[in-house]
């Protein structure tokens, strides 16, 4: 792994993991175009340590409200009211939507990483299509205050789906949100937030699978944390931005966005510049599926 190529895939990183295009599919198709086998262990450590650079970015950006959000539903606890105030409804809200991603995720894990390369291209297709459906009939009314405990269920049950790669975590979540009558901006909000305990606990899970692999290779060790710094920084930046687009922009250019990248990924598949099925790893260990 080179740092030019480390840097390129952490900046594929950063702008995939919070736009509704799915990472994995993107890393996946630039990992094997730099000519790096997918199957190599050590590839499958760099791209799950440099994921937890999109995840201190969310912790980051949105480190007040996570504080705040934090903070009151332990004073909920200690009072014995968890619907004391919006901060700690909203809190427990986060809570219960992260329930079915953390019980789909353990059940389905193994199964879930069988899935091949046709499976993630036609999630891109045909969740993109499901996106344009929810852009086009939503309401675009309801606040992030508004959020009740059957919204969190349900976009709860929508980050779940994003295990399938290929869906892509804030693509479910936010197509769901949009559904249910949120906001764009709102329905993204959520989403961001939601995702902070699910993919906290994934990404230190998997770092500690990855680093010993990491170790062993002194080469990928640099390449890592420079990808990892990258994917950090510009998905601060992304996120910053995508919020800013969706106060007064539509999706449809996300949607066209997963419909091509779906098209060009069977195409590739099709000619057989990328297998059609997921390649074993070389050797252990192996790492649990995410949600992207």
């Amino acid at each position: 792994m080179t740092l030019p190529a480390a840097i390129f895939l952490g900046l594929i990183q950063a702008a995939t993991e919070f736009l509704p295009v799915s990472s994995t599919a993107h890393l996946l198709v630039f990992g094997e175009l730099l000519g790096h086998d997918l199957a190599d262990n050590r590839f499958r450590a760099f791209a799950t340590i440099i994921q937890s650079g999109t995840t201190l970015a969310v912790i980051a950006y949105f480190r007040e409200e996570i504080w705040k959000l934090a903070r009151a539903g332990v004073m909920s606890i200690v009072h014995l009211s968890p619907l004391e105030s919006q901060e700690s409804r909203l809190a427990w809200l986060i809570v219960l939507g992260t329930i079915p991603a953390a019980v789909a995720g353990k059940l389905l894990e193994h199964r879930i990483e069988a899935l091949g390369n046709w499976v993630i291209a036609g999630s891109l297709i045909v969740l993109g299509f499901v996106l344009l459906a929810a852009e086009v009939w939503a309401r675009h009314a309801r606040t992030l205050e508004q959020v009740g405990t059957l919204d969190a269920v349900l976009i709860g049950i929508a980050q779940a789906v994003a295990l399938v790669p290929g869906s892509s975590r804030s693509g479910t979540t936010l197509t769901a949100g949009m559904a249910l009558g949120f906001t764009r901006e709102a329905a993204a909000r959520f989403s961001f937030l939601l995702s902070v305990p699910i993919i906290l606990a994934a990404g230190i899970y998997k770092l500690w699978k990855a680093l010993p692999v990491i170790k062993e290779n002194p080469s990928w060790a640099s390449a890592t944390v420079v990808g990892t710094i990258v994917s950090a920084v510009f998905g601060y930046l992304v996120i910053g931005w995508l919020l800013g687009w969706l106060r007064t922009r539509s999706t449809f250019v996300f949607v066209a966005w997963r419909i091509a990248a779906g098209v060009v990924l069977a195409v590739l598949i099709w000619r057989g510049v990328l297998p059609a099925a997921q390649r074993e790893p070389h050797g252990e260990p192996s790492y649990p599926s995410q949600l992207r």
